[in-house]
């Protein structure tokens, strides 16, 4: 759908002027076409049940149209990279959890690459098979709570959210009998993994993963052809192939835009050159095709799990030059990044030699991915606006920092 945006510009028998809630030129209050006196400005949250946070959206409405749109953050700031700048390396791991929390194992191998390329370190072969093992789980979840999360905000009972915490109830399972914690996993160091897989891990891992397909065409069987999700999605928040590279735009947002990138592919990281798999894309950039590619990646990631799970060799979990106590980087700069499940997630590390980096800095795919929003609402209803935010899929933990 493209939306016709005439109505934005001033025109005659204004009323007055909008008061302004951020820079840029005031709008005309003027009769719109329904007749309601003129635009509105609205602020959808920062406690709003459907910002996925502490999160505010300000709005300029005509009637139900959306002309103007600003996301407003900063709510949840927590100093995470001045805090790096001021502990040691191996004391920012935990932090890194808590960029993203859905997916802290991811968070931890971003922050552990960038590191080992400062160091010069490489995990051996049994970590980074347990590395790849442990990310595809994270985007299980994480993609299968997308689902969930986005038929909620678009009205649905709790039905379709519910299936999906099931199934990532049992992979928050198999995180915390590895890395003794659910969510802050704290897992990944720098050269390997903390410790190896317990007794019978492995086995339960592949039984879940053996039972995930049937969740999915449970799920997909439930929602791709529903009548009122289909029309809900279908042509709603539409983001352009041009305008998603432009705006450095990643992950599964991006490739909805038909656009052929996945870091997995484009720059292999860890052992990802060893399995087989591919890269859905979209054709229409819209919600729905927002929604598909998670549920498509889903089906891939369980191809590398499989394949990754029937290779994986025994041997040590740390590279033996790895030091805890002692650990400073020569002076250097590094940048290591990965195709987490929102996105490009990467850490640029500066290092003059000391304990502690001189520059940390993160760069987070929620908060790149947020900066199309008003692109993608533009002409749309007040009611799409929660709906679109939802296909973005966005975590403040990682957009404020």
């Amino acid at each position: 759908m493209t939306p016709d945006h005439a109505h934005q510009k001033a025109g005659g028998g204004g009323e007055g002027t909008l008061p302004q809630a951020w820079g840029g030129p005031s709008y005309e209050l003027r009769s719109s076409p329904e007749g309601d006196g003129g635009l509105l400005e609205i602020s959808m949250g920062p406690q709003h049940p459907s910002t996925h946070g502490v999160f505010r959206m300000d709005v300029v409405l005509d009637g139900e149209r959306v002309v103007k749109l600003k996301p407003v953050f900063g709510y949840l700031h927590r100093n995470h990279e001045k805090i790096g700048e001021g502990t040691t390396y191996l004391g920012s791991m935990p932090y890194t959890d808590r960029l993203d929390y859905f997916c802290s194992l991811t968070n931890n191998w971003a922050y552990a690459l960038a590191v080992e390329k400062l160091a010069g370190l490489e995990a051996p072969e049994r970590a980074q098979y347990i590395r790849v093992i442990t990310a595809e789980l994270t985007r299980l979840q994480n993609h299968a709570c997308l689902g969930g999360f986005l038929l909620q905000d678009m009205g649905a009972s709790g039905t379709p959210l519910m299936y999906a915490f099931r199934e990532r109830e049992k992979i928050l399972d198999l995180f915390e009998s590895l890395t003794g914690a659910r969510m802050m996993c704290n897992y990944m160091r720098f050269g390997g993994c903390r410790c190896d897989l317990p007794p019978g891990w492995l086995e339960q891992a592949r039984t879940v993963v053996a039972e995930f397909p049937k969740f999915l065409d449970e799920f997909e069987s439930l929602l791709n052809g529903n009548e009122i999700l289909m029309s809900r999605t279908q042509g709603v928040g539409v983001l352009p192939r041009d305008l998603a590279i432009n705006a450095s735009i990643t992950g599964p947002v991006l490739r909805a835009s038909g656009v052929n990138y996945d870091i997995r592919k484009a720059e292999p990281y860890g052992i990802y050159d060893r399995f087989q798999f591919r890269v859905p894309l979209g054709d229409h950039g819209d919600v729905y095709d927002r929604y598909m590619m998670r549920v498509l990646e889903m089906r891939e990631s369980i191809k590398i799990l499989e394949q990754a799970m029937a290779a994986i060799p025994g041997g040590p979990i740390m590279d033996p030059k790895a030091k805890i106590r002692g650990f400073r980087p020569k002076a250097g700069e590094a940048y290591g990044r990965i195709e987490g499940p929102k996105g490009e997630l990467g850490f640029y590390l500066i290092s003059d030699g000391s304990p502690n980096p001189c520059r940390y800095r993160v760069r987070p795919p929620s908060f790149i991915n947020l900066t199309v929003l008003e692109d993608m609402c533009l002409g749309h209803h007040v009611a799409d606006v929660v709906v679109i935010l939802g296909s973005v899929d966005i975590v403040l933990g990682e957009v404020d920092r």
